[in-house]
């Protein structure tokens, strides 16, 4: 996870184009704000204590909000501030998901600083959209959606804002980057951009010089939890797709084929006479999956789903998740130096199961207890396990012995054979002394853990953040 990747609450418009007025040869972005200033409002919600943590001065990566204390000092709930904007008269209003979550009620300021309640219709922990509704007291003016895909490095955009709850504030900027991915979920695809966004513009929109919302302003990337000029939306054109289901039921339905995959790197490529990048790789087939069915076999490399071509493997998985389910997709797989089509029905993905509450074990032994508090089996160092995996005999901390599936240190990428350096920047040696930099991180707000790994196949040094499984 990228460090400090702050959730932003407020409202950023980003705007790039012709309707801007030149000042001194420099765009002028008034008329384009004044218009779209009543598409936009600010949220503010009441958190229940039990899935949030209240952030310190300075920890400030999570929504901007003040704490609710009780007599004994517990916190019982907290007001976080976010944006959102209107998609119709009838008052549906897209947020994120992050802004709405675990709410017990939800405030939302219109323009004119008209106070209303709004009900949530659905919300996606995946992408970190929602969708709201309130009971319009006027008749309201709503935004109207753009073509991200049609987005240039370089588009002028223009943030409008609700940043520490100071309301409406506006700042200029422009496309940085496209295609994103900051390890925020599995189908990142983020537009960056240094127009200023800071907390409190969570779930606000990103406009193009047209006023057309091409973006929902969703995460910043800073040391400080204030803005450093790069600052994450997710694609309108990802969002629609998400959008249209919640308001038609509340929920999302995503198509899935039962295949895991991974990057197609330079070596392995190389290894099969590929092009670098070219595809992605199937790392294993669900047994009974359709993708199982329709003879999808693990090392296949998918080179193009229908007429697309492959070279991300986000993009992959998204596309099969917003296919129809009952249709079927055409996989062009290479094979053993051979290219061939295989036809999948695409299912429903099933439910997740739910693991958040594992029940607690009486006895186990320290190296048991880390697999079930942060998914990974850690052992103390032994010839044996030195020869197992072929460590170098210098090799000091504790080695990766087994890794849960669906835990997220697998989605990490933690693997068997490597080696943890250290914990929260402190050696490592002992079980012991690794349970208890867990044990700090449970008494702090159950917050994740900074692992730092040597990789045993590549024997390189990088660090993980791993969360903490939730328990009685």
């Amino acid at each position: 996870m990228l460090k400090k990747i702050g959730y932003i609450v407020g409202i950023a418009l980003l705007v790039s184009g012709n309707n801007a007025r030149a000042q001194n040869g420099f765009p002028s972005f008034a008329d384009l704000a004044e218009r779209l200033l009543p598409t936009v409002v600010n949220i503010s919600t009441l958190q229940k204590s039990e899935k949030i943590d209240v952030a310190l001065p300075d920890d400030a990566d999570g929504e901007t909000a003040a704490a609710q204390i009780d007599e004994n000092g517990t916190t019982e709930f907290r007001q976080a501030l976010g944006s959102g904007f209107i998609i119709d008269e009838q008052g549906y209003i897209i947020t994120n998901y992050h802004v709405i979550e675990n709410a017990s009620s939800i405030n939302v300021v219109l323009f004119d600083n008209t106070e209303v309640e709004a009900d949530i219709i659905g919300g996606d922990e995946k992408t970190d959209l929602a969708l709201i509704k309130i009971e319009p007291p006027f008749e309201l003016s709503k935004a109207v959606f753009g073509n991200s895909d049609e987005l240039r490095i370089g588009d002028w955009v223009l943030s409008i804002g609700n940043p520490f709850g100071l309301g409406g504030s506006v700042s200029a900027g422009i496309v940085s980057a496209k295609s994103r991915d900051i390890a925020a979920g599995p189908y990142d695809n983020f537009i960056q951009t240094d127009a200023s966004i800071n907390q409190g513009s969570s779930g606000g929109p990103m406009f193009n010089m047209k006023g057309e919302v091409i973006g929902i302003n969703t995460a910043l990337f800073s040391t400080t939890g204030n803005s450093m000029g790069v600052g994450f939306a997710i694609p309108i054109n990802t969002a629609g797709w998400i959008i249209s289901q919640l308001e038609q039921t509340g929920k999302v339905k995503r198509g899935w084929i039962g295949i895991k995959i991974q990057a197609n790197n330079h070596e392995t490529a190389e290894s099969m006479n590929l092009k670098d990048k070219q595809g992605v790789i199937v790392s294993a087939v669900t047994e009974n999956s359709p993708a199982a069915k329709a003879g999808v076999t693990v090392g296949d490399v998918i080179l193009n789903l229908g007429e697309t071509e492959i070279s991300r493997s986000k993009d992959f998985s998204r596309m099969v998740a917003e296919s129809p389910i009952g249709k079927d997709i055409s996989l062009l797989i290479w094979r053993n130096g051979e290219v061939m089509t295989i036809d999948v029905k695409v299912e429903e993905m099933p439910a997740a199961p739910d693991i958040s509450k594992p029940t607690m074990p009486t006895q186990m032994q320290d190296n048991d207890r880390l697999l079930y508090e942060i998914g990974i089996k850690l052992e103390e160092i032994t010839p044996e396990l030195l020869k197992a995996f072929g460590l170098s005999p210098v090799t000091m901390g504790l080695v990766v012995t087994n890794v849960e599936a669906n835990s997220d240190a697998a989605a990490q990428g933690v693997k068997k054979g490597d080696v943890v350096l250290k914990i929260d920047k402190k050696d490592v040696m002992t079980t012991e002394a690794a349970l208890g930099y867990i044990k700090e991180a449970h008494q702090e707000n159950n917050r994740p853990v900074m692992l730092m790994l040597q990789n045993q196949d590549q024997g390189t040094i990088s660090a993980v953040s791993v969360k903490l499984k939730k328990h009685e």
